[in-house]
């Protein structure tokens, strides 16, 4: 068996891995589904399904309960989501990435651990990430989304500055109907 530091020494890089990023509400599932019914594989949000999974037995792991284990288990079912993709071709579309955590790690209040660092560097997505700005018109909660909308906006801050910090360039997704962000993030995909 390879000793972890053997293991995590080798970086993965696939291009054709694209994030949508941002703050909750702002319209990342929705214009994922689209990307969905063109024929695109998209990998949904880890954290949406960990949420869940918790409420249906009642677990504390998730975004107001024990952050720390919520990070570490969207830190594990990221790196499972990016491994499980064998797409090496086509574009692939990802409800959030596992750079992301550097950032959610600052927000919920502690350093990034040293195993969301080694992941961050490992597992490389496109350099090209796509932000949803905050966008109050469209912004609703629902039974997994239960922060306000100043939450959202410091959330869409947060990422944008993690992605920053881990090496990504950020694509900022026009307010748009759902059509044209779709073919927004098609086009750019593809330069």
């Amino acid at each position: 068996m390879a000793e972890r530091g053997d293991c995590l020494s080798a970086t993965i890089k696939r291009n054709n891995f694209y994030i949508l990023s941002g703050g909750p509400g702002a319209g990342k599932t929705t214009v994922l589904e689209a990307l969905r019914v063109r024929g695109f594989q998209c990998v949904e949000e880890t954290g949406r399904k960990i949420i869940i999974e918790q409420k249906a037995i009642g677990g504390n792991i998730h975004h107001n309960g024990d952050r720390a284990a919520y990070r570490d288990l969207m830190l594990s079912r990221g790196i499972d989501d990016f491994n499980r993709v064998t797409e090496r071709d086509a574009p692939v579309f990802f409800d959030r990435g596992i750079p992301e955590l550097t950032g959610y790690s600052l927000f919920a209040g502690s350093e990034s651990p040293p195993a969301v660092e080694e992941a961050v560097a490992r597992y490389r997505y496109n350099p090209a990430v796509f932000l949803f700005p905050a966008w109050r018109e469209i912004y609703t909660n629902d039974s997994e989304r239960k922060q306000g909308f100043r939450e959202a906006v410091e959330t869409c801050a947060a990422a944008a500055d993690a992605y920053k910090r881990t090496g990504y360039r950020i694509v900022e997704v026009p307010k748009a109907s759902v059509d044209e962000r779709a073919q927004f993030i098609v086009a750019h995909a593809h330069e």
